[in-house]
């Protein structure tokens, strides 16, 4: 069960990053799902860094903003690398 509800932050986290960046990304919702667990390990690891958010829940609003704001960094490097010249 642990590996579908990092499946279901994944695509809620990538999904939160893509509907607040403006333009077009691209990617389906396999990378949406892939950039949010990226992202919310990103964002765990900063959290991490800084003192604030190990209480091991994800649900919490917290653990999911910090997860969005990684998931957004994941989403502008993923389309740094991406860009058609």
């Amino acid at each position: 069960m642990g590996i579908l509800a990092w499946i279901l932050f994944g695509l809620i986290v990538g999904a939160i990053a893509k509907f607040l960046m403006p333009g077009n990304q691209g990617g389906g919702w396999v990378i949406t799902i892939i950039l949010g667990i990226v992202g919310a390990m990103v964002g765990g690891f900063i959290a991490g860094a800084i003192g604030i958010g190990d209480d091991g829940n994800p649900w919490d609003l917290g653990t999911i903003g910090i997860s969005v704001v990684g998931a957004i960094i994941v989403l502008l490097i993923y389309g740094a690398f991406t860009r058609k010249r």
